[in-house]
């Protein structure tokens, strides 16, 4: 066998060695996103975050399937995400579309965190998902909304915070969401509390009016605090799928 023969039949090994590699690496993920789907038990991974103090608010959290979530529950999410959302998308190249938007938040894929206060008066929610996306096993934070009297007291922080512990129970690779260009505030918000603009975000140059942002699963294996625990900036800050007004 001449050289160059023998040079193509171990690149054509390495690229099948690869290819085999890449399908393992995608049937583990797949197979983290299925078992984090199947949980029964999902707050026990992060149970510790689910009662939140800060002066006089006490909030308790549950998180649910939306098959499970009570229709009122439901319905409120739904409603406060209009009062938070619509202008922000009325003014950008998506628009609002109310039907468009309740298929997204009732599809069975969708997960529910649910914020209350001790007398029980709803006051955020995130709507999030355990998916694959563009080949990574991912968290996707689709809404993080907060009611006016929950802001500027680090719900929202927490809220992030019980997503990135479930991420890495479930051995996500991040957290990931989609950000509004036009609503600067929200991006401060996320980068404040480690976000960083993720490789699947579109380029500057093709003009989009959203950036993806994601953090890491890994960054937290450490034992140090989540930079959402840290974080400076008030939740009053609103995010990507969360209102700026105040």
């Amino acid at each position: 066998m001449g050289k160059k023969t023998q040079d193509n039949a171990n690149k054509n090994k390495e690229k099948r060695q690869a290819r085999k590699l890449e399908q393992r690496r995608i049937a583990d993920a797949m197979s983290h996103v299925t078992n984090a789907n199947k949980l029964k038990d999902i707050a026990s991974l992060c149970k510790e975050l689910l009662v939140y103090r800060n002066n006089d608010l006490e909030v308790e959290m549950y998180i649910q399937r939306v098959t499970d979530l009570d229709k009122n529950v439901l319905q409120w999410a739904i409603d406060l995400t209009e009062r938070n959302m619509k202008k922000l998308y009325e003014t950008c190249a998506w628009g609002w579309n109310k039907d468009k938007k309740v298929e997204e938040m009732t599809d069975d894929g969708a997960w529910y965190l649910i914020a209350r206060n001790k007398t029980g008066t709803l006051l955020a929610f995130s709507h999030f998902r355990f998916d694959m996306d563009f080949g990574d096993p991912v968290l996707y934070c689709y809404e993080v909304q907060v009611e006016s009297e929950g802001r500027r007291r680090g719900l929202g922080q927490r809220v992030l915070g019980v997503l990135e512990r479930l991420a890495l129970a479930t051995r996500m690779r991040c957290v990931r969401l989609t950000a509004l260009t036009h609503n600067p505030a929200a991006s401060a918000f996320f980068r404040a509390c480690g976000y960083i603009l993720d490789e699947t975000s579109p380029s500057k140059e093709d003009a989009a009016h959203y950036e993806i942002l994601s953090k890491a699963t890994d960054g937290d294996k450490d034992g140090e605090p989540s930079p959402s625990d840290q974080c400076p900036l008030s939740d009053g800050m609103r995010a990507v799928h969360v209102a700026n007004s105040q």
